[in-house]
């Protein structure tokens, strides 16, 4: 990530100590980017998920019915 800068954002005490670690810190970094700024890549992607999902809905593919699809197949493919 260019231009890096350090900004102190508030947190509770029990989180402060996970982000002495700097590996953490950069990744907590790169996603406060993205949130802050997302690639419109990103966001295509998310529509287009979005999309399919309400499709896969009026269909009549439900949450349920789905998690059984992907319970079997995981179950097929340790077999």
């Amino acid at each position: 990530m260019p231009n890096l800068i350090e900004i102190a954002i508030p947190v509770e005490e029990k989180l402060a100590a996970k982000l002495r670690d700097l590996d953490q810190r950069e990744a907590i970094g790169r996603i406060l980017s993205r949130m802050l700024e997302p690639d419109a890549n990103v966001d295509r992607l998310m529509a287009a998920i979005e999309r399919l999902k309400s499709d896969a809905q009026a269909r009549g593919l439900t949450d349920a019915l789905l998690d059984e699809e992907l319970d079997a197949y995981n179950a097929e493919r340790r077999s």
